[in-house]
């Protein structure tokens, strides 16, 4: 309900682009992030992989702290920054790791997963 507490969508760019934010909220990560094939956890690191390789630097802090919250740790982070610098490029990887230096330090120290 459009009505309940704002989510990221809404409070990001629902004033501008109501029926966006909708579809951000119903079907993207109320259906599509919710199919049972994939746990949160891969579609965590799906999704940073097709970001980090695409070079979608403005969606990467939203979706590495999401991908934290799924169970990611932060050396499987890395790790998949590492490995697609030889995949999708050196300055994606390079603008990546950056991005999640500022999301780790944003996180506080890392729990022990």
């Amino acid at each position: 309900d459009m009505n309940d507490e704002p989510t990221n969508a809404r409070k990001s760019f629902g004033d501008i682009a109501p029926h966006l934010a909708e579809l951000t909220d119903k079907v993207l990560f109320g259906d599509v992030w919710e199919q049972a094939e994939l746990s949160p956890r891969d579609r965590s690191l799906i999704t940073i992989t097709s970001l980090i390789s695409l070079y979608r630097t403005n969606e990467m802090p939203f979706h590495l702290k999401k991908a934290l919250e799924n169970g990611l740790t932060r050396e499987e982070i890395i790790g998949t920054i590492t490995h697609l610098a030889f995949y999708a490029g050196w300055p994606p990887a390079m603008t990546a790791l950056k991005i999640a230096r500022e999301v780790f330090d944003e996180a506080g120290p890392a729990t022990g997963r």
